[in-house]
Order: C-alpha cells, then structure tokens, then sequence
C-alpha cells in the first residue's frame, strides 16, 4: 500500500517481514539523544517494518516510523500541496527544464554531521543508479548536480509540472546518509535529518524514536515516539482505552461510529488519497479479452464490498481519484448487472471455470473482500480459489504474474500520474496485468508534460475513463484514513496521505 501502499505507495503498500538479522526479542540499543523531559508516546501500527532503508522499504509500517525520521527536498502540507524542507525555496527556468534548490542553513544529520547539496546528489543518484522502487520519478531527470554547498540543480528532458510532488510526496524519496549506507546501518539503525531517531528496535516488538533536539524546525514537544506492532484491531482499542498505548490507527471499522461519541478516545478521520481495486492478468486468456473483464466489472457489488470491508467508512469509487481530490473525474461506466455480465461473457465465447485471486492475509480487506467477490461470480460460472499468502510473498506471485486476478490497494497518490501512469501506461513499472493501449499511453505521456491545470485534468480524465471502461483495473473504492488517540494527546492531525507526523505533538499528564 508507496507507498503509494507502491504505496504510489504512491508505491506499493506494507511489507510485513521479520527483521533480517535479529531474532525476535533482541534489542538494539542505538544509543540516541534527546529531550529527556518530554513523555514517550506509545503508538500502535499494524505490523512490523521490513527494515528502515526508506528508499529500499515499500512496507507502510515502515514509512509509519519513518516519517517522524527522514526529510524530503519539499514535502505535502495538510492540503497535500508541496511546501518547502530541506530546500528553503526553488526557481524553474523559463523553458521548464532546469529546477534549482536553495537549501537550509545549519541542517544537520541526527548523527551530528553537515547536510549538504552533496547529500542531496547522493540520494536521488542512489535510487537512479541501483534502479530502487522509485526510480521510475526521476524518468525525466537528466541530471543532478550540487554546484555548491546549499544549492541542488535538476535537470529535466521535459516540462515535469509533478517534480515537486515527486520529490517530497512521501519519504521513499529521503534524503539518506552516504557513511549509514555503505556501513549497512541504514536497514536498522537510520540516520536522517528528521525530528526524531531511532533509538531503540526490539524485532518483533517494538521500535523507539528519541527527539532530535537540534531539528532544523524545532525541537519536538514530545521526548519520544514508541511504535508497537499490534495488528489485532480489538487488542490495540483496548489497549489506548487501558492507557497502555496514545495512538494508534489499527481500529475496528465496525466500532468507528460508537466511537465517535466515546469520550475515552479521540476519532480522527478524513477521506484518504488511497484506493482498492482488482485487476485482471490481461497476459492469460480469456482475461485479454475486454468483454470478460468487462463481465466482472458488471458482476460485482461494489457497495456490498465496501461495507464489508469497511461497515461504511469507505467511498465507493469507479475511478482511482478520490472526490475530494482537484483531480476528481465523475464516472459511473458499471452498475451490478449480471445479465450484463452474461451478455458479454457470451459475446466472448467464455463459459466459466475457475479463477485464482490473489490476495493477502497482511491486508485482511483483501481477504473479506475476495470472499465476497467469489460469491458475486459464482452465477457466472466462475468458481473462485483465494490465495491469500503474506504481502512479500503477495508481491512476488503479482511480479511473476502468477495470477488469474488480484486485489490491492495503492496509498500515498497526490498527483494524478501517481494514480495511473505506473500502472497503465504499456511497461509501466507497476502495470503488472499487463494492460496496453496505445491512447491511454499518449494521453498519460501528454499529462505529464502539460502545464496547464485545466487541461492537464482534461487529458487525466480522459485515460482514466478508458482504463475504466477497458477494465485495465476494476476500482473498487477509496477508503477513509481512521485512527484512535487518547484524550491526553494533543497537536495531532489525521491527514489524507496517511502521513503519521509527530513533531508537532504533545502529550497532557
């Protein structure tokens, strides 16, 4: 879920892998530093990270911690608009092709050490050069240069209007430490520039982060952040409504509403960037014929998914982009109609059998919605075996394309190439069902050099409608971002990207 879950995700979402290296139980004393008169914050998230190399990790637990840890050149305010960080102010060329950076004074490492335009250079070259998961947002990027100290320069082949959400929509696009890198230290023991360090990782437990008293923004208020794998909804509510825990974002949905009025907890909630969708591996038949992903498509409740999947909270979607987003695009092409479904399964000679869906036991939404999904197409003929392995495993089987259909979800989107162009256009990176069309392929490639607002959505808008009408994905809906914290918490904002940003927040006795 690249985030962009790419986490997209927006990358891919989170990978719930053991620590590699430390056997359950052991701890890492990391020996940071910070404000000692602070409280420690306990939080509750979901499962455990894969590691903590943010331009390695796809795992949204990962980024959960690592967002309190690293900083990007620019980064989302709440409304998901890119604001300075690392670089103080930019300046664009009047032919669109040379973006320069003007970074802080003074910003230095967790470690104690300078942060230069070279570390800036090092990072962005990391991920192009070793073709890590984000290499595919710097497609444009012709070069990087550091001409001095305090200014980064890139240089683009083409008008890119989403560099800056590139650059700064999430961490997987960090700033890294060269020396923590090539120790290997980074995967357990990260060094950033961000408000807090990681002090502390007990595998399979827990991971500590220390205030970084000397933040290029301002000390935090907190003296620590403790995030606790739980992935049991009913333990983690018990467990904030005990006092055991501050925050956490791993809720029960089918509680959300009589939470609402619970004075013991504080529900924050708002519409996330995110969605759910199925896709089918166009590279088998008969799903490369369109009719009979168009017969799917007809066949499934998508109301009836998300209310079991989120008893409400979600918004039924039949396109990526959220309403709420600038970008939004109305389309209502499906309605459950299973003589539609019939009809056009006729049209393509398919009579049914049986059909393997990949999901997930790491994402049990996945799972839920699988079942309900395997009940909507028995009428069709079509007899539905779930698989339902880890998220690492999960990704494998989905980049192998050993699948006949998958479910997934996609977190972190801020731009509109983030919600399509990885994932439609022909040998995109995340185009795993193999979807080709030579249309959506020119309208994605003109989107993502048009300048123009208006006309950039227009061009958006209209590959999205065919990559729904051609069922490249079968959207599902976009969820809302749900979390818990405890009445004593305050200066914490629930945000649609998912972002879980501690720096600003306090703890009451």
């Amino acid at each position: 879920m690249t985030s962009r879950i790419t986490l997209g995700i927006a990358g891919a979402l989170a990978t719930v892998l053991a620590l590699a290296g430390c056997s359950a139980g052991t701890g890492v004393d990391l020996g940071g530093s910070g404000d000692s008169s602070g409280q420690t914050l306990v939080a509750a998230i979901g499962g455990e990270p894969d590691q903590l190399d943010p331009q390695k990790t796809t795992s949204y637990f990962a980024f959960e911690v690592l967002e309190n840890v690293y900083d990007t050149l620019v980064q989302p305010d709440e409304n998901l608009e890119m604001q300075p960080a690392l670089a103080e102010s930019w300046t664009t060329s009047d032919d669109q092709l040379t973006w320069t950076f003007t970074l802080r004074d003074g910003v230095k490492f967790q470690d104690g050490s300078d942060f230069t335009s070279e570390d800036v250079v090092y990072s962005y070259r990391r991920i192009i050069d070793e073709k890590l998961a984000n290499a595919w947002k710097f497609s444009t990027v012709t070069d990087v240069s550091a001409p001095d100290a305090q200014t980064v320069v890139i240089t683009v082949s083409q008008p890119t209007p989403n560099l800056l959400s590139n650059l700064g929509g999430f961490k997987g696009m960090a700033i890294v430490e060269k020396s923590n890198v090539e120790s290997g230290e980074i995967t357990t023991a990260p060094v950033g520039t961000g408000p807090f360090s990681v002090s502390d990782y007990v595998a399979g437990d827990h991971i500590t982060l220390t205030a970084n008293p000397d933040y290029w923004g301002g000390a935090p208020k907190l003296g620590g952040v403790e995030s606790r794998f739980i992935s049991e909804p009913a333990t983690a509510l018990a467990s904030l409504k005990a006092g055991d825990i501050d925050w956490t974002d791993v809720v029960p949905p089918q509680q959300v509403e009589q939470l609402k009025s619970d004075s013991a907890v504080t529900l924050g909630q708002t519409p996330s960037s995110d969605y759910w969708y199925l896709a089918l591996n166009e590279a088998k038949a008969p799903w490369n014929d369109v009719r009979v992903r168009q017969a799917i498509a007809y066949a499934i409740d998508r109301d009836a998914i998300a209310q079991a999947v989120s008893y409400g909270t979600a918004e039924v979607n039949q396109l990526a982009i959220p309403k709420q987003s600038v970008w939004y695009t109305e389309y209502d092409g499906y309605s459950t109609d299973l003589d539609k479904a019939k009809s056009l399964m006729a049209e393509a000679g398919y009579t049914g059998g049986t059909l393997d869906l990949l999901a997930t036991s790491d994402y049990p939404e996945t799972v839920t919605a699988a079942q309900i999904i395997a009940a909507e197409l028995e009428p069709l003929g079509i007899q539905v075996s779930i698989r339902q392995p880890d998220f690492s495993t999960w990704l494998d089987e989905q980049n192998s394309g050993n699948f006949d259909m998958l479910m997934m979800g996609w977190l972190g989107n801020i731009d509109p190439d983030d919600f399509y162009y990885s994932q439609h256009h022909t040998g995109g990176a995340s185009n795993a069902q193999k979807f080709s069309d030579a249309e959506v392929d020119r309208l994605l490639d003109a989107g993502r050099v048009e300048t123009d607002q208006a006309a950039r959505k227009d061009l958006y808008a209209q590959a999205a409608t065919i990559i729904a009408d051609k069922a490249s994905y079968i959207y599902l809906y976009n969820p809302s971002v749900t979390q818990l914290w405890s009445p004593k918490v305050s200066g914490y904002e629930t945000r649609a990207d998912r972002a879980i940003r501690f720096v600003g927040t306090s703890l009451q006795d």
